[in-house]
């Protein structure tokens, strides 16, 4: 059952993004990644771990996303061999207009069918489940 979830949550989602806003799910990730670090400016290695994927995958993204004038990339200035990805203003703009809907689409398929007991059991569960996996992660630390 479980496994039925998780495969058909993730291109249900990458579904309406096509849909309402041109992106994958995984071009949303970069771009929603970058819109929350520090100056917008993430080192292409980090980028990927936070958006799930290997580098030449998202290096191909990227390449993508510059194309459209959401994100550039420039090296270093603190260590030239590493790549830097910087969302621009358009990609930040792109972020808060795609925002809403995806959120809409997560709650919708993903917290309205859930009393509110399920949402707090899902919550407990997937700190848990986290915690065995990345005991050190930040969002452990967030009450939210």
């Amino acid at each position: 059952m479980l496994g039925g979830l998780i495969f058909n949550l993730e291109p249900a989602l990458d579904a309406q993004l096509r849909r309402d806003a041109g992106l994958s799910l995984f071009e949303y990730g970069v771009l929603a990644g970058l819109s929350e670090a520090p100056d917008r400016t993430l080192r292409m290695s980090v980028l990927a771990a936070i958006a799930d994927g290997s580098l030449s995958r998202l290096s191909q993204v990227v390449s993508r996303l510059e194309k459209r004038g959401w994100l550039r990339r420039t090296p270093d200035p603190s260590d030239g061999r590493y790549t830097l990805a910087i969302l621009t203003d358009s990609g930040w703009d792109k972020v808060v207009a795609t925002a809403p809907g995806h959120v809409a689409e997560v709650r919708r398929i993903v917290f309205d069918p859930l009393t509110k007991a399920q949402v707090q059991q899902t919550a407990a569960i997937a700190r848990r489940i986290l915690q065995a996996i990345a005991p050190d992660h930040d969002c452990l630390n967030d009450r939210r």
